[in-house]
């Protein structure tokens, strides 16, 4: 199970990293299997770094597709300016649009629940307008997953994160979410509403 879990995280983390990382893993795989493994299992050992492949070729066009600059920098004035009604709605349809069952919660700490693949994840973004994140938010995330039994937790900022507080997150698992990758998850939802708007 925790070979399972460092496994997803190591791919999560291959995802947001240089794509030209994981291509680099999979040719490591091809040198190791080369040098180490008899000639009849060379193709088996290389076949090891498939999934690195695929991991890159994903990435690639992830950060190919990536909206520029002003892009990022517009839809993130878009959200500042939301309120947590048409936010925190636009949100949920975002990570119902990822394939995830979502639930709304009244606490404090956390915001949502998100299900997908049997792995739950505590989601915090009602401190979205902050324009310094400080440490509290994570701390509450983190005392909130035993409570909700979920996996792992993340939290949406469109400010500036301190350093404290990213030494804690990164030391609990905690995802922040912010930037260019809250903007290609929100910008969808956000070009139908305004589509919709307009029309009215």
């Amino acid at each position: 199970m925790k070979f399972k879990m460092a496994e997803k995280s190591l791919f999560a983390i291959l995802l947001r990293s240089p794509w030209w990382i994981s291509l680099a893993i999979a040719v490591a795989f091809g040198l190791a299997s080369k040098a180490l493994l008899p000639a009849q299992y060379f193709v088996f050992g290389a076949l090891g770094g498939l999934p690195f492949v695929v991991i890159g070729v994903i990435a690639a066009w992830r950060q190919f597709s990536a909206p520029s600059t002003a892009h990022v920098e517009g839809t993130l004035a878009q959200l500042e300016a939301m309120t947590w009604r048409d936010f925190s709605a636009a949100v949920e349809q975002a990570f119902v649009r990822e394939g995830y069952a979502v639930r709304r919660l009244d606490g404090a700490a956390a915001d949502f629940v998100l299900v997908r693949a049997g792995h739950t994840t505590l989601l915090g973004c009602k401190r979205w307008k902050a324009a310094h994140l400080g440490i509290e938010p994570f701390q509450g995330l983190q005392a909130a997953l035993g409570a909700h039994q979920a996996d792992s937790a993340l939290c949406i900022a469109t400010g500036q994160v301190t350093e404290k507080a990213r030494q804690f997150a990164a030391e609990h698992q905690i995802r922040v979410l912010q930037g260019t990758e809250l903007a290609q998850l929100l910008k969808p939802g956000l070009a139908k509403t305004a589509s919709t708007a307009a029309r009215k």
